[in-house]
């Protein structure tokens, strides 16, 4: 079930809109169950994915654009293409070079995320 409370198999884009959730951030939960989660982040030049933690593992895939990431103290410049991993409770966070797209999975799903 999406966030939408739409139950399917296949998921459209098109269909899900974009939450904003500030500093230039958009989100989509594109889908989930109790064990895994799929969410779409697209930032602006010079958005700020604030550093943070959580419980959950996450690997992230560069849609497009490019991303200053931060893990556990070390920066890195990821572009399209590219990816990272997350474990649980590591200190992260991004700051957007060049506008584009997050590709997020979650294990298990982020309950923030969808309330």
């Amino acid at each position: 079930m999406n966030k939408n409370g739409v139950e399917k198999e296949f998921i459209e884009n098109e269909d899900i809109p974009w939450d904003d959730v500030g500093e230039g951030i958009q989100r989509k939960v594109m889908a989930y169950d109790e064990q895994i989660m799929l969410v779409k982040v697209k930032f602006e030049t010079g958005g700020i994915g604030t550093l943070h933690k959580h419980p959950h593992s996450q690997i992230t895939h560069v849609e497009s654009g490019a991303f200053e990431i931060e893990i556990n103290g070390v920066k890195r410049v990821l572009k399209k293409g590219d990816a990272y991993y997350i474990p649980p409770g590591i200190m992260h966070g991004a700051v957007c070079v060049a506008a584009g797209v997050l590709i997020d999975v979650f294990s298990p799903m982020r309950e923030d995320f969808i309330k």
